[in-house]
C-alpha cells in the first residue's frame, strides 16, 4: 500500500470531550450578553429561538445527512431580534457577534476537554512518516479552538469540519475534499474514528482503509478493516494495513 496520508475523526477519537447544548446556563449568558446589544429576551426565549432557527435549517436542507451552520444560527437569531440600538451598532461588531455568541455557548456547554492517553507522542510518530488531516463533523468555531486548546492545531492540514459544507458524514463529499486538497487517491490513505457508520462506513465508501478506535461506540455500521482499543495501538495497525496491501 502507497500509504500518504493518515485522516482523522476529532472528538471521541483524538479528544475526549463532553458538552450539553442544552445547559440553561448558555442561554442565560447569552441572554445577558444580548442585553447589551440592545436585545431583551429572557434565557429560554433564547433557548427556543436558537433551536428554531436550527430546525429550519435542517427542514430546509435537501441533504442525506443535512448539518447545521452554528455560526448562521445566530446570525439569524440577532437578525430576527435585532432592535434599532442593535443594528446601530458598529458593523465589525456585528459581523463579529454570531461567532462570538456561539464560542460563549460552546465554552459554558464544556464539562470536559482532553486528549485522550498518548494521542500526542503517538501522532508524534506518526507525522513523520505521514501527512495528517482532519474529516470531522462539527463547527469548525468549536473544533479549530478545541484542538488548539489541546495542543493539537499544527497536526493536521487539511481540517475539513462538516459545519462548513452543510453535510455531515457518512457522506463521502467530506472525505473526498480531504483527499483533493492532499491530493492522493482514496488508496493512499487511511481513516482513523470511533463511529463505524459515519466514519468508517463513510470512509470505505470511497475505497479508503479504515481504524476503528473502540471507545464505547457499539453502533452499527461498516466492519473496519482493524480495530484499536488504546492510541498507542494505532502505528501497530497502519504497519499491519500497509504491509498486507
Amino acid at each position: 500500500m502507497d500509504l500518504r496520508a493518515l485522516l482523522f475523526d476529532i472528538n471521541s477519537t483524538l479528544i475526549d470531550i463532553e458538552t450539553d447544548e442544552r445547559m440553561e446556563e448558555c442561554y442565560r449568558a447569552i441572554a445577558h450578553l444580548l442585553t447589551y446589544q440592545g436585545i431583551d429576551l429572557r434565557r429560554w426565549a433564547v433557548y427556543d429561538l436558537y433551536f428554531q432557527v436550527m430546525g429550519e435549517q435542517f427542514a430546509q436542507s435537501l441533504e442525506p445527512y443535512p448539518e447545521f451552520d452554528v455560526v448562521a444560527v445566530w446570525r439569524e437569531v440577532l437578525s430576527r431580534s435585532a432592535t434599532e440600538y442593535t443594528r446601530s451598532l458598529p458593523a465589525e461588531k456585528l459581523a463579529q457577534l454570531p461567532l462570538l455568541i456561539a464560542e460563549l455557548q460552546r465554552g459554558i456547554a464544556r464539562k470536559r476537554l482532553c486528549l485522550y492517553p498518548q494521542v500526542r507522542e503517538t501522532l508524534d510518530q506518526l507525522k513523520m512518516r505521514y501527512r495528517l488531516a482532519v474529516v470531522s463533523d462539527g463547527q469548525t468555531a468549536y473544533a479549530v479552538p478545541e484542538l488548539r486548546a489541546v495542543g493539537l492545531d499544527q497536526y493536521f492540514d487539511p481540517i475539513v469540519i462538516s459545519g462548513d459544507y452543510g453535510y455531515r458524514k457518512p457522506d463521502p463529499r467530506l472525505f473526498q475534499h480531504a483527499l483533493d486538497k492532499l491530493q492522493i487517491g482514496a488508496d493512499q490513505a487511511i481513516f482513523i474514528g470511533d463511529d463505524r457508520f459515519r466514519d468508517v462506513f463513510g470512509a470505505r465508501r470511497l475505497g479508503m482503509k479504515t481504524v476503528w478506535f473502540c471507545n464505547n461506540n457499539q453502533n452499527a455500521g461498516a466492519e473496519p478493516d482493524y480495530i484499536v482499543y488504546q492510541f498507542a495501538e494505532l502505528p501497530r495497525a497502519i504497519d499491519f494495513l500497509t504491509e498486507r496491501a
